[in-house]
């Protein structure tokens, strides 16, 4: 996980995508897709609210443990 603050011309110009498994319900995580370096997560519910980024190895490594 980054802890790097300087991810807003990252997120400038980001496509959120929710997961699928949320029903179109808009209470689960999002996405930012585009980015090669890093993965832009956030809560659906609080788009304005604080976005934490995943190096593209520890988000696969994250969604391995999930399932």
């Amino acid at each position: 996980m980054s802890q790097d603050h300087h991810i807003g011309p990252v997120l400038a110009g980001a496509v959120w995508r929710a997961s699928s498994y949320s029903g179109g319900q808009g209470n689960c995580v999002e996405i930012a897709v585009g980015s090669p370096t890093l993965i832009p997560v956030r809560d659906s519910k609080r788009p304005a609210g604080p976005v934490i980024a995943f190096a593209p190895r520890a988000w696969r490594t994250f969604i391995a443990h999930l399932s």
